[in-house]
């Protein structure tokens, strides 16, 4: 019994400690590019607010990154401590990309000083700009590291197992499996997407609180522009992850889509609800659409749940994960697409609170999205920690103080988000951008529309 309570709680701190870490990660990974792009406009412009844009989400991002570091060693160390079997097995073939996922870490590092340290030190500002390419290429590696190991949870290859002992090991076939490429495309888009919708929230909502300034005008045309490109990438990203599910983890995808009978002409089900004979109530229903999405033809044959043995067949709640998910990057899709019309047709007016405050839903339903993603992609692969080769129960520790790290850590993580919201609240509530601009670009006006 106390084995089984230790792996409901590891999963549980587990679970905690990623979805607490993945909301800095995600931004972690996605706000460099948004700098990058924001510093480069304003040296071919020469215009000070695209400059300041990339200034101000620096300090703002230095901080999220401090607050990463703590949550990334945190999940390291639950790995050794909550997930000892797993680890004996897999740590020798999964250690290449963990090491290189730290080097890329410190890689960024590095120039994240450099570039923080070094505005006005250069004559021909587009060295500076040169430091913050490093800073995305060190971020985006980061995320792609990581992501070979959990797609190497997903389609395991590159070592053989005898018992408890791993031989043949080739850690580069490890990490290119076959979910890497779909895997590492969805994480880094979706990376991107929800930190450029994060910083347009963030500005739409000044914008209904205050008053749209040329700073805030072009924050929201460059952080909109930037969402709709990414909500584009993130589709086509999320459209070959559900072909490759269809191919490698076909119970994956049924348990998502309710596909009970292996059929050809699938219906794409969203929503709806299971009765006790797991029959399909009050769902939408987009004819022959999974067989499209699955195979790319409306007559191609999906495979269901009718095929797949019961004891390994994921939870079938996972639907609501992947329906969300789904859901919220259309809207973000949408939002960005309705913004960028309106601008071209000349009926879009900053004032226009309805619009505003939809960009202000769509920084926390694109984050909201990142979380259903990430709970749909672990907990679609249950009840396998290593698909084909090890169950989630095998890998977990047998401890029985899990649940005081459990309390620990919930606090740890408390503490961390009050420090992160307090300090950027401070950072920008005391330097506002009015300020700021009149301090450092005296010749430039704020008032106004200079567009």
């Amino acid at each position: 019994m106390m084995e089984f309570d230790s792996v409901i709680m590891s999963r549980m701190l587990t679970s905690l400690t990623l979805a607490f870490h993945i909301i800095f990660a995600t931004v972690g990974v996605g706000i460099p590019v948004m700098v990058s792009i924001a510093e480069f406009i304003g040296i071919k412009k020469k215009d000070a607010h695209y400059t300041l844009l990339a200034r101000r989400w620096t300090r703002g991002f230095v901080i999220t990154v401090a607050v990463g570091v703590v949550t990334g060693t945190a999940i390291g160390l639950q790995l050794s401590l909550l997930w000892p079997s797993f680890m004996q097995v897999a740590g020798n073939v999964i250690s290449l990309p963990l090491f290189l996922e730290t080097f890329a870490f410190f890689f960024e590092a590095i120039f994240l000083g450099a570039y923080l340290y070094t505005w006005d030190r250069f004559k021909n500002p587009i060295y500076h700009w040169l430091l913050s390419i490093p800073v995305v290429i060190g971020s985006s590696m980061s995320a792609f590291f990581i992501t070979t190991v959990n797609a190497f949870m997903n389609t395991p290859q590159g070592f053989e197992l005898e018992g408890r002992t791993i031989t043949s090991i080739d850690p580069l076939a490890a990490m290119f499996n076959p979910a890497t490429p779909t895997k590492v495309f969805h994480v880094i888009s979706s990376s991107y997407l929800t930190s450029a919708a994060i910083l347009a929230a963030i500005t739409a909502f000044y914008i209904i609180k205050k008053k749209a300034t040329p700073y805030h005008k072009k924050a929201l045309k460059l952080t909109m522009m930037a969402t709709f490109i990414f909500a584009v990438t993130t589709a086509v990203a999320g459209d070959l992850s559900a072909k490759f599910l269809a191919k490698e983890q076909p119970e994956k995808l049924a348990a998502a889509e309710w596909h009970f009978e292996t059929e050809k002409g699938a219906d794409l089900i969203l929503f709806g609800t299971l009765n006790e004979e797991n029959e399909v109530e009050n769902a939408i229903r987009i004819p022959n659409a999974l067989s499209f999405l699955a195979h790319g033809s409306f007559d191609s044959e999906v495979t269901g749940l009718d095929k797949i043995e019961e004891d390994v067949t994921p939870p079938l709640w996972i639907h609501y994960m992947f329906d969300l998910m789904v859901m919220l990057g259309m809207y973000a899709m949408g939002v960005s697409f309705l913004y960028i019309v309106l601008s071209k047709l000349k009926r879009w007016n900053e004032n226009n609170k309805w619009l505003l405050w939809l960009i202000v839903l769509n920084g926390p339903f694109a984050m909201l999205a990142i979380e259903f993603g990430w709970i749909f992609a672990e907990v679609g692969r249950q009840p396998w920690i290593l698909r084909g080769y090890m169950k989630v129960a095998e890998g977990a520790t047998t401890s029985p103080h899990v649940d005081w790290m459990f309390l620990l850590f919930l606090g740890l993580y408390i503490l961390l988000g009050v420090f992160c919201v307090t300090v950027l609240r401070k950072l920008f509530r005391n330097n506002p951008v009015e300020l700021e601009l009149e301090q450092r670009y005296p010749n430039i006006s704020n008032r106004g529309d200079d567009e």
